[in-house]
């Protein structure tokens, strides 16, 4: 499954076109390493979101579940 389809069915960002821009702008990262929204999401893969104020890191369980790993707060400077 795409990652921005993924995102957005399981609930991680809230429409698929906010999923598509933060993966263009490298606020959602793969392993690490940026990716565009075409990727295809495999089982293992850790995914780190940026949000604005908050920062998760989810492990992908399969194409509807993951499991979350860390959440933190992002201080505004």
């Amino acid at each position: 499954m795409r990652i921005d389809k993924y995102l957005k069915l399981t609930g991680l960002v809230k429409r698929r076109t906010i999923a598509q821009q933060m993966l263009l702008k490298g606020k959602v990262l793969v392993n690490n390493r940026a990716v565009k929204p075409s990727y295809e999401v495999k089982p293992e893969d850790l995914l780190k979101i940026i949000h604005p104020f908050k920062e998760i890191v989810v492990r992908v369980v399969s194409e509807t579940e993951y499991e979350i790993l860390s959440q933190s707060r992002l201080e505004n400077l």
